[in-house]
C-alpha cells in the first residue's frame, strides 16, 4: 500500500469519435451539432493498426484506441510506441459499457442453440465475456493494476470514473486509466429499437492519477476531481454535490434531458447546458467519460478566459447565480489544496428521475492554471505492493 496521492486529477484524455479528435472539438460539436449526413465510422485501423484488430469486435477496438491515445496524451506511451514508460503495476484499468459486446453473446449463445459448440471459433470465443474491453486494454499495454469492466445501466461511465479515483486515492495504484465504449450492430438496434444513426460508435478514455505522482513525473493535470454521489433522483444528487442552490459554471446533462417546470429543474435556468449525445449519438454506458471529456475542454476554454482577463472567470460560468461565488465544491478523493468556487465548476450527471439512480460528479480546474509549484524528488521508495 503506497501512501496517500493527494488531490485526484485528470492528465489524459483521448476520443474515439468521428469528427472530434479532442475535448475541445467534442465540446464544439456538442454545442453545435451538425445536421446532414452521418460522418465516416472512426477508423481504428489508423491508430491501433492491424495487429490491434486481429481476433477483436469493434467496441474492443474503439477502446483500445481511445486508451492508446488518453496514455500518450498523460505522457505514459511514448508517441511513437505502445509501452508505458512507469511501471505496468502502477497503472489499473476501468472500463464501462453496457451494450459494447452484445452482439459476441447473443450472436455465440444463437450459435449454440442452433448448432452446438464445436462450430465456434475459439479465436472468437473470449469475445463474449463481459470483461473482455477491460482485459485487452490491459493486455496490450501490459497495465497489471486492478482491472474491472462496469455495466451498470445509465450510470455506468460516471461510476467508472469514480472507481478509478477510488483506486488511487486507496493507494491501490498511481493512475488508472477509465473508458466508456458503445457501438451500434444489427443486435444493438434490435434491442434499442433505435436506428444505428441514434447511437454513439465511439469510446473516450481519460487517465486519473494521484497529484502528488502526476507532479513528481512532470505530468500537466487537465483537471481536478470534486466530489461524486449516487442518489435515487437528479435533484437529491445536485443538492449534494452543489448544497444551498449554488449554480455551477456549466452543466453536463443527463441523456436526451427533457426540462420540466422552472421550480422542478435543479440547476438554474442560466447555467449553460450541454447534451454531448445530441452531438455522438446515444451514448449508455460510454456517456460518463464522454461528459468527463468534454468538461475537460470546457474547462481548458474557461481557463483561457481568466487568463486573459481578471473578471473573466466569473464570465465563464455564464449565469452563475447568486450566492455561486461563495459555494465551494468539497473534495473529492484525497485532500484538495484550495476550495474552487461553484461558477468555476462543471457539473456532470447521467440517470435522471426516470432511471433506477442518478450519478454525478463535478470537475474543476487544478492549480496547474496558477505558478507551478517547486518540483519535487521522485518517489523512489512508493511503488506500490505486488
Amino acid at each position: 500500500m503506497t501512501r496517500g496521492p493527494g488531490e485526484v486529477v485528470v492528465t489524459g484524455v483521448g476520443l474515439a469519435v468521428p469528427e472530434a479528435g479532442t475535448p475541445e472539438a467534442l465540446l464544439r460539436r456538442t454545442a453545435c451539432p451538425v445536421t446532414g449526413p452521418a460522418p465516416e465510422p472512426f477508423d481504428t485501423a489508423a491508430r491501433i493498426g492491424r495487429r490491434g484488430h486481429r481476433y477483436k469486435d469493434r467496441a474492443t477496438r474503439l477502446a483500445l484506441c481511445a486508451a492508446l491515445e488518453a496514455l500518450r496524451n498523460a505522457g505514459l506511451i511514448p508517441s511513437d510506441g505502445e509501452e508505458v514508460t512507469v511501471p505496468g503495476d502502477t497503472i489499473g484499468v476501468v472500463a464501462s459499457s453496457n451494450l459494447g459486446n452484445l452482439d459476441t453473446a447473443c450472436l455465440t449463445a444463437a450459435a449454440i442453440a442452433e448448432r452446438s459448440a464445436v462450430d465456434l471459433s475459439p479465436m472468437s470465443l473470449p469475445n463474449a465475456s463481459s470483461n473482455v474491453i477491460a482485459s485487452w486494454v490491459a493486455i496490450r499495454h501490459g497495465l497489471r493494476g486492478p482491472n474491472l469492466m462496469l455495466c451498470n445501466g445509465a450510470t455506468s461511465g460516471l461510476d467508472a470514473v469514480h472507481w478509478g479515483a477510488t483506486l488511487v486515492a486507496a493507494g491501490r495504484v498511481r493512475r488508472a486509466v477509465v473508458i466508456g465504449v458503445e457501438t451500434h450492430n444489427a443486435v444493438v438496434e434490435d434491442l434499442l429499437g433505435r436506428s444505428a444513426g441514434e447511437l454513439l460508435d465511439g469510446a473516450a478514455a481519460i487517465v486519473v492519477e494521484g497529484a502528488r505522482w502526476a507532479e513528481a513525473r512532470g505530468a500537466r493535470a487537465v483537471a481536478a476531481l470534486g466530489p461524486y454521489e449516487r442518489r435515487a433522483g437528479l435533484g437529491g444528487c445536485v443538492e449534494a454535490l452543489l448544497p444551498d442552490g449554488a449554480a455551477p459554471g456549466v452543466w453536463f446533462t443527463p441523456e436526451r434531458y427533457a426540462e420540466g417546470p422552472a421550480g422542478a429543474v435543479p440547476v438554474p435556468g442560466a447555467v449553460p447546458r450541454y447534451d454531448v449525445t445530441d452531438a455522438v449519438g446515444r451514448a449508455s454506458g460510454a456517456l460518463g467519460v464522454l461528459q468527463c471529456a468534454a468538461a475537460v475542454g470546457w474547462l481548458a476554454r474557461a481557463g483561457a478566459g481568466a487568463g486573459a482577463d481578471p473578471e473573466a472567470a466569473a464570465g465563464a460560468g455564464a449565469g452563475a447565480g447568486a450566492g455561486a461565488g461563495s459555494a465551494f465544491g468539497a473534495a473529492g478523493p484525497g485532500a484538495a489544496p484550495d476550495p474552487v468556487p461553484a461558477f468555476r465548476q462543471a457539473l456532470i450527471t447521467s440517470g435522471d428521475d426516470t432511471a433506477d439512480a442518478v450519478a454525478g460528479l463535478l470537475l474543476r480546474p487544478t492549480p496547474d492554471r496558477r505558478p507551478p509549484h517547486p518540483a519535487r524528488a521522485p518517489l523512489i521508495s512508493m511503488e506500490c505492493s505486488r
